[in-house]
Order: structure tokens, then sequence, then C-alpha cells
């Protein structure tokens, strides 16, 4: 197995810290790998992972069936500390054969696996998901940046969370309209989510443990970096305006 942090030589020379940096731009996925479950890293079926009018979208036109072809497209360098924002949105309906809870429902992964150490018919890397959801029925809450942790733990006041994910305190979105997300992250120490400027969710020590834990001989390590991706689970959604702020490197 390769390594969960692959450094590239060139990263600093790419991003200052404290300076925003944009990882998309706008015009094609140069930069970004894409792994989907079931085929191997890099390959991109029925154009999954797509730019159109200037946002990184997520698209099943050319499926049939989902298929439980859990897909996500990772920025090619791991950071440490950095704030990460972006713009968001669900559209379209969800493709035929998508689970029932994964309607207009995508994520964040931040702290994750490299692509390139994910085995080939893995759902998820190992990694904290910043879960983005949309509202469903008029009246029903359904907040957005929750927190996942497909092989991780994190602690909340203090105490370990095992629970797969945590609702934060953001309002409902319902509809297509864009709705701004930050992310701020401090290593293996504190990291926040943030909703059109408002904190929803913070939480601490986030280490390797737990259910969809893959990478066995790592559990109870530390997670002090990793790469971000963005996540396709069978509903479509559109990216846009991702910038990242490097606060310190990954070693």
């Amino acid at each position: 197995m390769l390594a969960f942090i692959r450094c590239k030589s060139t990263q600093k020379t790419e991003a200052r810290t404290n300076e925003w940096v944009q990882l998309f731009n706008g015009k094609d996925l140069n930069n970004w790998h894409v792994k989907i479950k079931g085929y191997p890293l890099g390959e991109n079926i029925y154009n999954t992972f797509r730019v159109e009018n200037g946002a990184l979208q997520v698209n099943y036109d050319g499926y049939n069936e989902f298929d439980r072809r859990f897909g996500h497209i990772f920025y090619k360098n791991p950071y440490a500390s950095y704030i990460l924002k972006l713009q968001y949105r669900f559209i379209g309906s969800q493709v035929k054969g998508g689970e029932g809870w994964a309607q207009k429902n995508s994520g964040v992964m931040i702290h994750a696996q490299s692509p390139q150490s994910m085995n080939v018919n893995q759902d998820f890397p190992v990694s904290i998901e910043v879960q983005l959801l949309g509202g469903l029925t008029k009246g029903k809450e359904r907040s957005t940046a929750n927190l996942c942790t497909p092989g991780t733990y994190v602690l909340i006041n203090d105490k370990l969370v095992t629970a797969h994910c945590t609702p934060s305190t953001s309002k409902t979105y319902y509809g297509n309209q864009w709705v701004d997300l930050e992310v701020l992250v401090l290593g293996d120490s504190l990291i926040s989510h943030k909703v059109n400027g408002k904190t929803v969710i913070s939480y601490a020590k986030p280490q390797i443990g737990g259910e969809h834990n893959t990478l066995k001989n790592k559990e109870g390590e530390p997670l002090t970096a990793g790469y971000i991706a963005l996540q396709s689970e069978s509903h479509p959604v559109e990216f846009k305006n991702i910038y990242l702020k490097v606060l310190a490197f990954a070693k």
C-alpha cells in the first residue's frame, strides 16, 4: 500500500501560506484525479466528473443505474492546516439505483488517504467528510455541512464520537441555490465548518479507526494531514469557486 500522505516536491512553489489559491480553474480538471469504485484510478466513467459553465459538475446522464459506484475526485496535493472555501448546489434528479439516503447528498472529504492507496472496490476514502445535504420536503429540517467519519473518529467536547454522522446546526437549504461552504482545518487539532458565514459544527483530534477503516495497520493514528476530495453519491451536484488558504503544509 502506498503511503497515506504523498507530498509533491512542487507543492510549496504552487501555494504560499496565507494566500488564497484557486484549486479549480473553471475550465478543466487539471490537477484533479478521479477514483470511482470498481474502476482503476483515473478512469472517469461516463464522464461523471466534468466542467459545465465554469462549475465542476458531478453528472449521471451516462448511467443506466448507479449500482453503488461511489466516486471521488481528489485534488493532487495533500495539506495539513488550511481554510477551504467553495460554493455548491444540487441540480437535477437522483440517478436510478441511488440509495434513498443519497438523495441530494454529497460531500467534501478532508484529511483523506491518497487515491493511489485506495482499494479498487473501496466505497469511500478513509477521511473526514463534510457532508452536504439539500432539503427534500418543505418544513422538514435537513442540515448541511454535517460531520461523517468513514474510517475515522473525532472528539467533540472532549468525548470520542463513534457515530458515523453528526448533524450540524445549519439551516435547511431547498431548491438549487448556491450555498457557501468554508472549512477550517488545523492539522490534528481543531476542524470547523461554516455555512454562509456561520459556524455550524466544530470538533477535534481526528484519528484513524472505526467503521469503513481500510487502513487497519494505522488504527488509532492521528490525522495530521491528507487530501481533499469531492464526492459522487448518485445525485447531480455542482461545485465552483474552490479556493484554499494554506496555513501549514503537509510534511
